[in-house]
């Protein structure tokens, strides 16, 4: 998965600012624990794509030295949807990474209240 910059909703901006008051956690930290949350959950399939109205990350702030195994885990949980016919696309993949992001924070904004929960949360996952 290639992408250099990534732009999340305005939504998942918002909440990741409540995050960040609450845990102390960086924004791009609280990205990638929320995407881990969310491939937990599966794929998100092809629905609605969040705005791009908010927060803008570089690939290397977003996924640091993860990139490949982020692609690698997201690739293998979106490919597995049952009507999906051909390997997703480089866009596809980031616009899946995008929605992924936008559902785990989502998550994150409702059960982690302290670093301790977001360490628990993702260990759990």
């Amino acid at each position: 998965m290639r992408f250099n910059k990534l732009k999340i909703s305005a939504d998942a901006t918002s909440r990741l600012r409540s995050l960040r008051q609450r845990t102390g956690l960086t924004p791009n930290l609280l990205c990638r624990a929320a995407i881990m949350l969310s491939l937990e959950e599966g794929p998100v399939g092809g629905g609605t794509a969040p705005d791009e109205e908010g927060q803008e990350f570089n690939a290397y702030t977003l996924t640091g030295d993860y990139n490949g195994l982020i692609g690698a885990l997201l690739r293998f949980v979106e490919e597995t949807e049952p009507d999906l016919a051909a390997p997703l696309t480089n866009d596809q993949l980031v616009g899946r990474l995008r929605f992924h992001i936008h559902r785990g924070v989502a998550t994150l904004a409702v059960r982690a209240k302290s670093p301790a929960d977001v360490a628990r949360l993702t260990m759990a996952a």
